[in-house]
């Protein structure tokens, strides 16, 4: 831990209407014993909540930096602005980037950065795993391609020891190093709610930027997204507007993420699309026969 003594480090996340869910997340993140000796800022990008989210923060942690959004950023959106805001405050060595519906496991940031300070590497992008606290099983983390030009993909299970690489990941538990931001940037301005963690991790492993799941597991968090389709019980216009909703199959800007990285899939994509869009029934058996 040390050698993380004089670094800069940045603590990032956006919320929206869900107070007591982020001030659980905040009181796990604020009563990690590794941040004692660092110099850490937190930003919390509050997206127009209604319910008091931000009052509530600045009553508990007044020393958390609030940014205000519009109530239509979304996630990506909240990330990508919060993210740019704490860039342009100084300069920070290290990102940690976090959902804001996380609990965070004791040592999760002590856990974090000794794997971390092994990397010698021209970028790092570190994924801390987390499970769902009703089933117990994987939720969210990092995710290996099945081919390396194909969109198809499986979940790593973290090691007990091993650090393990992968290329895509989920940002709910996301350490960003300086060096891979020089290289890569930040999110992606292309996408308002998903896939911009998704782009970004494959964008970094194809640029040289090390991606990697850290051993173990650090913190829970419920796998809330379901199956990404409606069933036939909805109508033909809710399941359209369903198709181009950035909350729902987000159309333009997943075809945007297939062109972009697995050409060869966008046909195959975009009939996939509007399959679950039109006849979601099919979808469902297609589904079951794959065991899904």
């Amino acid at each position: 831990m040390n050698t993380l003594g004089q670094k800069n480090i940045a603590v990032l996340l956006t919320c929206h209407n869900r107070k007591q869910k982020t001030l659980a997340f905040l009181k796990s993140l604020t009563q990690q014993a590794a941040f004692k000796n660092l110099q850490v800022d937190i930003y919390l990008l509050d997206d127009a909540s209604a319910d008091g989210t931000a009052q509530a923060v600045t009553e508990l942690y007044p020393s958390i930096n609030i940014l205000y959004g519009s109530g239509n950023l979304f996630w990506a959106g909240g990330m990508r602005t919060v993210w740019t805001h704490a860039a342009a405050q100084k300069t920070y060595d290290i990102f940690l980037l976090f959902n804001d519906d996380v609990l965070l496991l004791p040592d999760c940031i002590e856990r974090l950065f000794d794997t971390y300070t092994s990397f010698k590497g021209e970028g790092t992008i570190l994924i801390g795993s987390t499970l769902s606290p009703t089933s117990n099983k994987i939720s969210y983390g990092g995710h290996v391609l099945y081919k390396p030009n194909r969109a198809a993909y499986s979940a790593v299970k973290p090691d007990d020891v091993k650090i393990l690489p992968c290329q895509l990941a989920n940002a709910n538990i996301f350490l960003v190093d300086k060096k891979a931001v020089d290289k890569i940037g930040l999110f992606c301005e292309r996408y308002t709610h998903y896939l911009a963690d998704f782009d970004y991790t494959i964008t970094a492993a194809r640029n040289g930027v090390g991606v990697y799941v850290a051993p173990g597991y650090y913190g829970y968090c419920e796998d809330d997204h379901g199956v990404n389709w409606l069933s036939g019980v909805h109508s033909l216009k809710t399941r359209i507007n369903y198709l181009y909703s950035v909350k729902g199959l987000a159309y333009k800007e997943y075809l945007y993420y297939i062109k972009k990285h697995f050409p060869a899939d966008y046909k195959a994509a975009v009939v996939k699309l509007w399959l679950k869009t039109l006849f979601p029934l099919i979808w469902d058996k297609f589904k079951s026969r794959e065991g899904k």
